[in-house]
């Protein structure tokens, strides 16, 4: 993959930190992602040290979001332009936990308040409310860069009321707790022999399955190996539902809902003779894209997963299905805010059906690992059993502890993977999986 990992806070001038009222925005108003927004031909033209800088501030507003509205809160009246509340949540955001002088974290809110039209006549209560923050955190005894947090005030109060229901009240603590933390980056050798040579040269720590995780910084185009295509990123997560296929040289195998490619990749990596499917014939380009460098191949397939018409049948299929992906927000934040509780209902139904059309593709024998980056019941554990009532030709194959380098934290006892994201020191992207096999 070719995504900016952990980028550096530097730069930062009026037009980043207006870029990052736009890219906070966007993604709370649900038009875009964050790096999604970037990519717009307005942002695009931002120098990179400023590209960098309000991708990182945008980032941080969104962990920090719960926390900084929280406190927000007692000191507006009423509810002010969405903009002005835009500024106060940058204000905030830099000078209580990124460690911006707070002058400057002020100072600049209120000049960005004073340029707009429909912005400029609460500039002195911009400046108020962000001074009034800072006294407060004085007053409380914690460093303005530093103010106390309380994990519950991270994610909306919906989405930690049912994780407390799901996990209990540690357990949905424990998840918060990662919210605001800046995950590193992990990353998939295209050679398991290499990993252990490749994790020295990367700075990295090399973890089961194997994966690597490196605290490095920056463009990883420019890291060791990027180029000559012995490594990808993917989360260390993210990379157990394939290995839970076992692919043999020359099996054949479907990856559906293929983009952005990672699981792809290591399937094709394995051996098997891959065709990867998605409906996004733009999302399908980045996969191209990543085999070439990776000198590996696949057949790739613009279709919806559930109305192929193509007649084939597949030793394993790995149905990485559109969810959530409340399991993402380390890296993506902004899906604490974008979901609505609809959509795990309407998501859930179209997981049943993409379900049930990878099981009428799989050859008597074959695998079928069924994963989501989601950390809902409804979208993981509760189709376990609805799917294998509607296809009695299909049945459980529990997993084992360990098994595709999941900590052993995360095997539930019905065979299946919970895998939560404090369930791996450092963190880790929630996901469900469960393989089956058709009898």
């Amino acid at each position: 993959m070719t995504d900016q990992a952990n980028e550096p806070l530097t730069g930062g001038g009026l037009a980043a930190r207006q870029a990052a009222a736009d890219l906070l925005e966007a993604a709370l108003s649900r038009r875009a992602g964050v790096d999604e927004a970037l990519s717009s031909p307005a942002l695009a033209r931002l120098e990179p040290r400023d590209r960098a800088f309000a991708r990182a501030l945008a980032l941080s507003a969104l962990r920090h979001l719960g926390a900084i509205d929280a406190r927000l809160a007692p000191k507006l009246t009423r509810e002010p332009p969405p903009r002005v509340r835009t500024l106060l949540r940058l204000g905030a955001v830099q000078a209580l936990y990124m460690g911006v002088e707070p002058h400057a974290a002020v100072s600049t809110a209120v000049d960005i308040a004073a340029a707009g039209r429909e912005t400029r006549a609460f500039k002195g209560m911009v400046n108020a409310i962000l001074r009034g923050l800072l006294r407060e955190a004085e007053a409380a005894g914690t460093s303005a860069a530093n103010p106390a947090l309380d994990p519950e005030q991270l994610a909306p109060p919906w989405l930690f009321a049912r994780w407390r229901a799901a996990y209990g009240q540690e357990g949905a603590v424990a998840i918060c707790a990662l919210i605001t933390a800046e995950p590193a980056t992990d990353l998939t050798p295209r050679d398991p022999a290499e990993a252990e040579a490749l994790a020295t040269e990367l700075d990295a720590t090399l973890l089961p399955g194997p994966s690597m995780r490196t605290e490095r910084r920056g463009d990883v185009t420019a890291w060791p190996g990027f180029a000559e295509g012995r490594w990808w990123v993917q989360d260390a997560a993210a990379a157990i539902p394939a290995r839970l296929l076992a692919v043999q040289p020359g099996e054949s195998a479907l990856d559906l809902c293929a983009a952005p490619g990672g699981k792809t990749l290591q399937l094709a990596a394995a051996g098997a003779v891959v065709t990867a499917l998605d409906r996004s014939a733009a999302r399908l380009v980045r996969v191209t894209e990543n085999l070439a460098r990776m000198s590996l191949a696949a057949e790739i397939v613009t279709a919806d997963a559930g109305d192929w018409p193509d007649e084939r049948t597949f030793d394993a299929i790995l149905l990485d299905a559109p969810c959530s992906a409340t399991g993402t927000f380390r890296r993506n934040p902004d899906v604490l805010w974008a979901a609505q509780p609809k959509d795990i209902a309407s998501l859930s139904a179209v997981q049943s059906r993409l379900l049930d059309a990878a099981a009428r593709r799989l050859k008597p024998g074959g695998r079928l690992v069924y994963c989501v980056c989601s950390l809902e019941p409804e979208e993981g554990e509760a189709h376990v059993t609805t799917f294998l009532a509607r296809n009695p030709d299909m049945a459980l194959s529990p997993l084992q502890p360990g098994e595709g380098g999941a900590p052993e934290a995360s095997l539930t006892a019905k065979g299946t993977l919970r895998l939560l994201p404090h369930h791996r020191e450092g963190g880790q992207d929630g996901f469900f999986a469960a393989r089956f096999v058709k009898t």
